[in-house]
């Protein structure tokens, strides 16, 4: 059998251009519905996703001539990782290629909440021009919290390094990664000294529903809370109960417990979280740069290369 990779979603030409050098044909067919995928993965050597349906016990036992799982962006949450493995299958993907885009997205988002840029946009679009309940906080001296210091941990990490800020990280999985754009710190130094706190772990059994209002409970001083990682990962009753009493004092968040409409606007936190002037909300796109969908690509092919498929 020919190698032969099944693109099943979105991802730039530049992956299937790459691929075929290779030596891969390759199926682009990004509409294909899951259903449709069962009936003809078994003709595959490799599938590429992003994070269109999951890729679970199901679908890799239809795949029986699968090698390897392509996975366009970089958490896995979507694919039984661990069941592909037990089954001689390789799983990939890209944390690199979408690095640049998270850090500049959440730092955008911090400094539009610092500064308040959103009220004070849609205050002027409604004839109101109010100076003084627009004034704004600066970033440098503060203490910003991180969790998790990978790829998009430390991309962060050295954006704000310009800033004059205190950048602390807690990692579960990583010691000794202390360098010039952080101080590795325990969790209780995080909830002591953080005035900003960001998340950049992937989601499992241990981080779903990691923040909650337990957890704020520890903080010793009002937050800043960021989120670009994985939206089940936070506890959305608990942000709003945070805002309300002021644990929390803005939020930014890229994803959230439930994406896409009209799920999301039937969760019964939905209205009170849109209505928030503390709130900056934007759909799951701070790894999903112009730069970002081409380099995702990219990365995934060089590692591709390394895969040595027959």
């Amino acid at each position: 059998m020919s190698k032969k990779i099944l693109i099943a979603d979105h991802l730039h030409p530049a992956f299937k251009e790459e691929a075929e050098r290779l030596g891969y044909v390759c199926d682009d067919m990004p509409l294909l519905s899951r259903e449709e995928t069962l009936q003809i993965i078994n003709d595959y050597t490799g599938i590429a996703i992003r994070t269109k349906f999951l890729i679970d016990k199901d679908l890799i036992d239809a795949g029986s001539n699968l090698k390897f799982i392509a996975r366009a962006g970089a958490g896995m949450d979507n694919i039984d990782e661990k069941y592909a493995i037990s089954k001689g299958i390789s799983c990939i993907n890209a944390p690199e290629g979408n690095r640049d885009a998270v850090g500049e997205h959440v730092i955008g988002m911090l400094l539009s909440l610092l500064n308040k840029l959103r009220n004070g946009d849609q205050q002027i679009r409604n004839c109101v021009w109010d100076r003084e309940a627009n004034r704004g906080f600066e970033l440098k001296g503060k203490t910003v919290g991180l969790i998790g210091y990978g790829n998009n941990g430390r991309s962060l990490a050295k954006k704000l390094s310009g800033f004059e800020v205190n950048v602390i990280a807690y990692d579960k999985y990583k010691t000794g990664f202390s360098d010039q754009y952080v101080k590795e710190v325990s969790m209780e130094e995080i909830v002591k000294y953080a005035d900003i706190l960001s998340y950049h772990i992937p989601l499992t059994r241990e981080t779903r529903q990691l923040f909650n209002e337990e957890y704020l409970f520890h903080f010793r001083k009002p937050i800043v809370l960021l989120n670009a990682s994985r939206g089940e990962i936070v506890n959305t009753k608990s942000v709003l109960n945070g805002l309300r009493n002021g644990r929390i004092l803005a939020a930014g968040l890229d994803v959230l417990e439930v994406e896409k409409f009209p799920a999301l606007s039937e969760q019964n936190w939905y209205q009170e979280l849109i209505d928030s002037d503390k709130v900056i909300l934007s759909p799951h796109v701070a790894g999903w740069s112009v730069e970002s969908y081409r380099k995702i690509s990219e990365v995934l092919v060089e590692k591709l290369k390394g895969l040595m498929i027959s």
